[in-house]
């Protein structure tokens, strides 16, 4: 068995971010979560810079609803602070467009990710993106 560590973790929160419908989501979530690895996954469409500051609210909100992360500083700071990592890595291609697409974010013990994954464009004429980033936290977050 691979040990479980940051990598396998961010793999876990992109797979979700990825995933087509909410019965998929959920068939994930089960699977993962008989791992102990806790899983939260939310969609978002919306213009880009107006969007930011909804987007990591709608991330941390989510990872708390599904206790992937407890209601503290320290949690919801990693959280936020990890979506905004990853919105910055699409920022370049996003700016001025409309995006959608889901966020999926994933912990196991200190190893949290959050991975967004957003169709970006306008119409039909749609660029694809993908952000990553990692926190460590610790057992009490």
């Amino acid at each position: 068995m691979v040990p479980i560590g940051s990598k396998k973790v961010a793999g876990i929160a992109i797979k979700l971010a990825l995933s087509e419908s909410r019965e998929e989501e959920k068939e994930l979530k089960k699977l993962y979560q008989a791992e102990g690895i806790t899983t939260a996954a939310v969609d978002y469409g919306g213009e880009f810079l107006s969007s930011v500051a909804k987007i990591i609210e709608r991330a941390v909100v989510a990872a708390k609803r599904e206790g992937v992360i407890k209601d503290t500083h320290a949690g919801e700071g990693a959280v936020a602070g990890a979506t905004h990592d990853a919105l910055t890595q699409i920022m370049p291609k996003s700016i001025g467009l409309n995006i959608g697409g889901k966020i999926g974010i994933a912990r196991y013990c200190d190893h949290v990710s959050v991975a967004v994954f957003f169709g970006i464009g306008m119409i039909h004429l749609d660029e694809i993106a993908v952000g990553l980033a990692h926190r460590a936290v610790t057992q009490e977050s």
